[in-house]
């Protein structure tokens, strides 16, 4: 009987366990995602492609994976939702797959359980992929004012409290539990809106942070490279934003960095 797939909602809750293993995660299929999954030395991983987006950065992981020898895909964020590896199982439909899943079987339009039962027969890799370089930075906007740049929402930390949070990470809430939709009470979190996806839910974290009075909002994924805050701030149109964020003059259609000079300046 093949072994069942670990599911977890995020890769980064990876642990010993996940070694070895197939994994269907809740994370978007970025560089990000796919260095920490190279480095919990997985056996094979299926991501969710956050609507694939600017310079098809959803899935840049899942491509990249291959050169250290990993077989991975991603799922259409149409047909599951994003965070939510349960989800994932038991609707996602795979819409990418790299050369090392594809020669196990894996196939566009193929159900997530089916491609699993494929990749466990994947070989281990051979290597793993470098971190992500300068996963964390410090922008500075003006005179005393300065945004904190984190290409993953995981690396929020009690430092940024009462900061400018600009993250790579998708504005899905984690398993739909509003507890992980941020780990410090910022003034300001953005997100990527990871195509949205089935019911919306690439930007739910925004009513939860609502409830914080924390003003959130997303990026259009198409405007701004997923897993990448510098991309967010430089290039990053506004696709939806809190009530709170609102009392602030967020926009749709309004370029991050505008709308943050419009409060810095």
């Amino acid at each position: 009987m093949t072994e069942q797939p670990v599911l977890l909602d995020s890769i980064t809750d990876a642990t010993a366990h996940a070694r070895g293993r197939v994994v269907i995660c809740g994370s978007h299929g970025g560089l990000y995602p796919g260095a920490i999954a190279s480095r919990g030395m997985v056996r094979a991983v299926v991501f969710n492609d956050a609507g694939i987006g600017l310079e098809r950065a959803g899935v840049a992981g899942v491509l990249a994976l291959a050169g250290v020898g990993m077989a991975a895909a991603a799922l259409d964020c149409h047909s599951c939702r994003i965070g939510s590896a349960s989800d994932s199982a038991a609707r996602g439909v795979i819409s990418v797959a790299n050369q090392l899943a594809q020669d196990l079987g894996v196939r566009v339009g193929q159900p997530a359980h089916e491609a699993a039962e494929r990749l466990a027969r994947a070989p281990e890799p051979h290597t793993i992929l470098p971190p992500v370089a300068e996963a964390r930075q410090t922008v500075r906007l003006g005179p005393g004012v300065q945004v904190q740049c984190l290409d993953s929402a995981s690396l929020v930390g009690p430092q940024d409290v009462g900061a400018i949070v600009i993250t790579g990470s998708h504005g899905a809430l984690i398993g739909g539990d509003a507890s992980r939709a941020l780990k410090a009470q910022a003034r300001i979190a953005v997100f990527n809106d990871a195509g949205f996806g089935i019911g919306d839910v690439g930007v739910t974290r925004l009513p939860a942070l609502d409830a914080r009075a924390i003003a959130a909002l997303t990026v259009s994924c198409d405007t701004a490279r997923i897993g990448d805050a510098r991309s967010a701030l430089e290039t990053g149109v506004i696709s939806c934003a809190n009530d709170t964020a609102r009392g602030l003059g967020a926009q749709k259609s309004m370029r991050l960095a505008d709308w943050l000079a419009s409060l810095t300046g």
